[in-house]
């Protein structure tokens, strides 16, 4: 089950994965955006650790509406209200520890979230390209009655292939939609740092 210490050792994870890949993320940022969404996610998070230091132990949902609370305040350009919008409803919808079915449904809502503050639909090359498959792996595996670190792990492996799909796809959203066909041939920075969220996910499961 995914109770409260799961979801902050989660969170926690997320945030030693992102601090860890920050210069990976700002060199594909730099490519076809900004270059801050390294720098914006560790930042973020750091925030995030901070916040979780003091909060109560409550249900899941109250570390996970708490992460993306102070996302949304602490991080810049677009990736702060995504991904903060993103773990408020996951958190809404995960008030007490949940079963694979449960947390499947839980991210779906969050990749609703993604896709009604940002526009996205998958081919646009953004978070949605890894968040979307991820969730179809992981209600495919819990719907197969597998175990929560199975699941995870398909949803993980799921989002990096997703990933690496955007690479020859032309941004339709966000900044890089900017470059036209010169956004093609790079990876999705988003996208990347989605499947970092999975892939973390995946590994605090798996003990």
């Amino acid at each position: 089950m995914l109770d409260a210490p799961l979801a902050e050792a989660w969170i926690r994870a997320v945030a030693a994965a992102v601090g860890k890949e920050e210069p990976r993320l700002t060199e594909l940022d730099s490519a076809i955006g900004d270059g801050d969404h390294g720098s914006n996610l560790r930042r973020g998070f750091t925030a995030v650790l901070t916040a979780l230091d003091g909060l109560p132990q409550a249900g899941p949902g109250a570390v996970l509406t708490k992460t993306g609370t102070t996302l949304i305040s602490k991080v810049g350009g677009a990736s702060g209200p995504l991904y903060g919008k993103a773990f408020r409803a996951i958190g809404a919808a995960l008030p007490g520890p949940a079963g694979p079915a449960e947390v499947a449904e839980a991210l779906a809502a969050g990749l609703d979230a993604v896709r009604a503050l940002g526009k996205a639909e998958p081919g646009d090359k953004t978070i949605v390209d890894a968040w979307t498959p991820a969730v179809a792996a992981f209600r495919d595996s819990a719907a197969t009655g597998a175990a929560l670190p199975v699941a995870a792990a398909a949803a993980a492996d799921a989002a990096e292939r997703g990933a690496l799909d955007t690479v020859p796809l032309r941004a339709r959203k966000g900044r890089a939609s900017y470059l036209g066909e010169r956004s093609t041939g790079h990876q999705d920075p988003g996208a990347t740092s989605t499947a970092l969220v999975f892939r973390a996910l995946a590994d605090v499961l798996a003990g």
